[in-house]
């Protein structure tokens, strides 16, 4: 027989009233030991609560919409999905993945049709999209609200910093062909040619490759001559320069020197090995449930905008 509500109350001694406001987001009027008999013996119990009783109540579903950019998706952000769909299940909080869309329509339309609790983006609402997410009453959470810190720009930082380490003095930045594939480059970019400048070195040559030889073959042609550090948009951009430039006998780094982004299996087959760099997944997923958590049920789990710093790794590799 399933285990109901009142069973709950029984456990914990209180009412089944109790109960129902606790576990709907009204918990801060009871007290800390009251709040955690409850949530004992709906661990205790295996209680399920009833997505459609708790969506009628709360006016909205148990369901977390992440939006993914149009880009690639990697391994290391299925490794972060994965982790964010178990921290949120024990919760009782269900992921849903959807692409996302330059159409606030869409949106409305997603949101309408979903009640989520909240809607998690791994780009920054725009001001439209903000808006309409708090007229429908749904919590926006973006980067602004995971991490203290703008994770793209100290990625271009530290790859830039690397290169000028290395005494490279002709530095390079390369994007992703298509944008919509590269929505972080922008900022990663804007710090990197940051630090050239500061160090008193031209301003960085921006090339554009698609994951293929005859773009990558292009994207070597557009950098000039021999001699320049390249910054990539992530692992791939990095892997498809540096097996261009080998195949044209360039020698890595003499010739060519790059440093990817996001230390993916392939980085580590490349010869010589990729410099890269690489955070924290499970910190990363651990944030974006801290914030999810702290925005949806406030009273309970603390302010908006909780969030844990992500600490970046430089992977030295032999190509820079």
């Amino acid at each position: 027989m399933p285990v109901t509500s009142e069973d709950v109350a029984r456990d914990a001694g209180v009412s089944r009233a109790v109960v129902s406001q606790i576990l709907n987001g009204r918990g801060a009027r009871f007290t800390a030991e009251t709040r955690d008999r409850v949530l004992r013996a709906v661990t205790d119990l295996g209680y399920r609560p009833s997505a459609a009783g708790r969506a009628l109540a709360r006016g909205s579903s148990d369901v977390v919409v992440a939006l993914i950019p149009d880009t690639t998706f990697g391994g290391n952000l299925q490794t972060v999905f994965e982790s964010l769909t178990d921290e949120l299940a024990r919760r009782g909080l269900t992921l849903v993945l959807r692409l996302s869309t330059p159409s606030t329509e869409v949106l409305d339309s997603l949101v309408s049709s979903l009640q989520p609790r909240a809607v998690l983006s791994l780009t920054s609402f725009s001001e439209a999209e903000r808006a309409l997410l708090a007229a429908r009453g749904v919590d926006a959470i973006d980067p602004g609200t995971t991490s203290r810190s703008p994770l793209n720009r100290e990625i271009g930082t530290l790859q830039a910093e690397h290169l000028v380490s290395r005494g490279h003095r002709r530095l390079a930045y390369a994007h992703l062909e298509d944008a919509r594939r590269d929505p972080f480059g922008a900022d990663r970019e804007a710090a990197f040619a940051e630090v050239a400048v500061s160090r008193g070195l031209p301003q960085p040559i921006i090339v554009h490759l698609d994951i293929d030889p005859g773009s990558a073959a292009r994207a070597l042609d557009d950098l000039g001559d021999r001699g320049v550090a390249v910054g990539c948009y992530n692992d791939d951009v990095a892997t498809a320069l540096l097996s261009v430039a080998t195949s044209q006998g360039w020698s890595v780094p003499g010739d060519l020197a790059v440093i990817g982004m996001d230390a993916t299996p392939l980085s580590r087959l490349t010869q010589p090995a990729l410099a890269t760099v690489q955070y924290d997944m499970a910190a990363a997923a651990r944030g974006a449930v801290a914030s999810i958590l702290a925005t949806i049920d406030r009273a309970e789990r603390g302010s908006p905008g909780s969030s844990v710093e992500l600490s970046l790794e430089l992977i030295a590799g032999g190509t820079t």
